[in-house]
Formats: structure tokens, C-alpha cells, sequence
């Protein structure tokens, strides 16, 4: 069973490849969790002030396939967001095939929304247990998803928005990526030595997480740095690889990148960007940045 509680990263998630992460009915993050950094107050930010829960109606027609059947295919889903937590899509009941639901003894409860039931999936030779939860009862105030059905994102084949495949979590309709090209002077030390130093980066600044710098790879000592197996999925940006500093006995990553990144983020195709937090020294313009406080420190 869930834990419950009050309801990951935010865009940039970082690990082993896992969907294990999104948020479930109790409002806990699963492995998985949201490493952002605090951002500065707006009334979209859902990461300061009291606990919120927002609900909303998304214009995108949204589609969810498990086993080569369509389970859910609504044009009136809601976006449900809440503090600290990944968005989820809330599916009207008649737009869910009941065909394929078997409803289980599973239930949780959060104390911001109410207790949720629970159903098993079943298509074909394929099973995902209590694989998809809904509140028949909610608390007063979130009468906004009375009966709505939710998936948790990992254990389903696919999502789609309109005909687009999207990956890891629904997109925060209030979460920026902007990239800008830029002169200033970027260089990396590791180990007393220079990795990479640019003239030409593109600073990719990002809702709730740190500036990162994404510098050209002819600029970058490649010949210090090696490939490693970690893989991390980034719903606003794409598929990332790393690399870990030659000899370093700790094996942690200290850059990566995006060799094919998402169509509605171009501009850092095969850039390599380091972690502030990793690296001995990352100046700007011969300036020292702060080491930010995240959880990839």
C-alpha cells in the first residue's frame, strides 16, 4: 500500500532509467522524485506557501494504451497539480473502458483529497495491478474530480497528447524551458584541471532548477570524460546521457546531454552540460557560481 500524506524534477529527473516516480493517489512521489530547487513565489508555484491542490481542464485530447488497447481516450480530462508533486491526468469515467477495469479491496487516503478506490487493469495475458485509482467520494472542495479516474503514468504502455507520444509525466502548463544563446565565458574545473571552457554556450534556464550550461562538445576536453550506463528521461527536454570523469573512483556523473532531444527543444541538440553541484569550480565570466543546494549535490 501507498504511503499517505500530503502530495519531481520538475522537469529534470535524474537516475538509472525508471517511470517508477509519479505521483500516486496518497500524494507521495515514487523513486523518481522532483529534485527542483525553491523557485520564487507566482501564483502557478505550486513549491511555496500552504499545501495546494489545482484543478484544471486541459484542452488536449489525451490518450492512454496498455497492451495495444486504447484504456483511455477523453477530450475533457483535467490536469490535477499539487505542491511539491508531478501533474496527473484526471480522465472522465465514460471516457475509460470498463472493459478492461476489475475493481479491487485497495484503498488509500490523503488527507487533501479523500479516500481513493482502486482498479486492476487487465488486457489480453497482461495484468497491472491497481493500476488505476479514483475518488467515487472526495472531500468537500474537490468535488473537481468526484469519480474521475487516474493512471499511475509507469505502468502503462503509453500517453499521448492529440497524436504526440509523450514521456515520464504530463507537461506543467505553467513550466518554462528557455534556452539562449549566449558570449559569455563559461569553464569547468574538475580535479584542478580545465574540462571545458566556451565562448559560446546556451544557458538553459528552467523552472525551479539551477541556470545549466550547455557548451559545444569541440569545447569540451572529451578525451578526460567517459560514457556511462545512466539514462534519465526529462518529459520538457528528452532522453539524457552522461558521462563521468576518466579514473574517478566514485563513478558519479558529471555531465550529460541531449543527442535527440524532444521537437519543442532544439537548441541544445548534442550540447554537453555539467552539474554546478559535481564539479570543483564552474566560473562565469571568470565569476565562481554558487553551488546549488539539489539533490544531485
Amino acid at each position: 500500500m501507498l504511503p499517505v500524506g500530503g502530495n519531481k524534477p520538475p522537469s529534470f529527473l535524474i537516475g538509472k532509467v525508471s517511470n517508477e516516480h509519479i505521483s500516486g493517489p496518497s500524494g507521495h512521489l515514487r523513486e523518481d522524485s522532483s529534485m527542483a530547487v525553491a523557485a520564487a513565489p507566482a501564483k502557478e508555484n505550486l513549491r511555496q506557501g500552504p499545501h495546494r491542490v489545482e484543478v484544471e481542464p486541459t484542452p488536449r485530447r489525451v490518450r492512454v494504451v496498455f497492451n495495444g488497447q486504447t484504456i483511455a481516450d477523453s477530450k475533457h480530462a483535467v490536469l490535477l497539480r499539487e505542491s511539491n508533486l508531478l501533474p496527473v491526468y484526471y480522465f472522465p469515467p465514460e471516457d475509460v473502458r470498463e472493459e478492461f477495469l476489475e475493481p479491487t479491496d485497495q484503498h488509500t487516503r490523503c488527507p487533501y483529497k479523500g479516500e481513493a478506490s482502486y482498479w486492476t487493469i487487465r488486457v489480453g495475458d497482461r495484468v497491472s495491478e491497481n493500476a488505476m485509482w479514483g475518488y467515487l467520494d472526495p472531500l468537500p472542495g474537490r468535488e473537481d474530480i468526484r469519480g474521475y479516474r487516474a493512471f499511475y503514468w509507469n505502468r502503462m504502455d503509453g500517453w499521448y497528447e492529440e497524436d504526440e507520444e509523450v514521456f515520464k509525466h504530463p507537461r506543467d502548463p505553467y513550466h518554462r524551458v528557455d534556452v539562449l544563446q549566449s558570449s559569455r565565458q563559461v569553464r569547468v574545473e574538475i580535479g584542478g584541471q580545465t574540462v571545458a571552457e566556451s565562448r559560446q554556450p546556451r544557458l538553459l534556464f528552467e523552472t525551479g532548477l539551477p541556470t545549466r550550461y550547455y557548451l559545444p562538445v569541440e569545447d569540451v576536453r572529451m578525451d578526460l570524460l567517459e560514457p556511462t550506463e545512466t539514462s534519465s528521461v526529462c518529459p520538457y527536454k528528452g532522453t539524457a546521457s552522461y558521462w563521468r570523469l576518466k579514473g574517478d573512483t566514485s563513478g558519479r556523473d558529471v555531465a550529460w546531454s541531449y543527442q535527440d532531444p524532444i521537437a519543442e527543444c532544439p537548441k541544445i541538440k548534442g550540447l554537453i552540460a555539467f552539474f554546478n553541484e559535481r564539479v570543483d569550480g564552474l566560473y562565469v565570466d571568470g565569476e565562481p557560481q554558487d553551488k546549488p543546494k539539489t539533490a544531485w549535490a
